[in-house]
């Protein structure tokens, strides 16, 4: 699909214009949240996280479908870059997942060392 350049002018402004609203909402959530705006105020860690993954994961979204033209693409090529990001996603998951476990089964391991250690003298 192709787009004269005043509606292509108008579609590049109004996701510029998005993505700075999101980034303005992003950093009222922020500064609220740690209680700059409203004093004595915090927001829970939790909420404020989510709102920046989500802000910052719909950005990224509306520059690749918009900035790169993958909207425009196949549906076979734009699958071939959204799939392999998803995959990626789930394998750092999964790895900081994994770490933890590693390191919580460690630190078993050298408690019971210690009681080991204890009993014997």
């Amino acid at each position: 699909m192709s787009h004269d350049y005043t509606a292509s002018k108008k579609i590049a402004l109004k996701t510029i214009l998005i993505l700075a609203a999101v980034t303005v909402v992003e950093v009222l959530v922020a500064l609220t949240g740690k209680g700059y705006i409203i004093e004595g105020y915090h927001a829970p860690k939790v909420f404020m996280n989510a709102v920046m993954i989500a802000g910052s994961l719909y950005k990224a979204y509306l520059i690749v479908f918009e900035f790169m033209h993958m909207k425009y693409e196949a549906r076979g090529l734009m699958m071939s870059v959204v799939l392999p990001v998803g995959l990626l996603f789930w394998a750092i998951i999964s790895f900081l997942f994994e770490g933890n476990a590693w390191k919580n089964n460690r630190l078993f391991v050298k408690e019971r060392e210690k009681m080991e250690v204890t009993n014997q003298q």
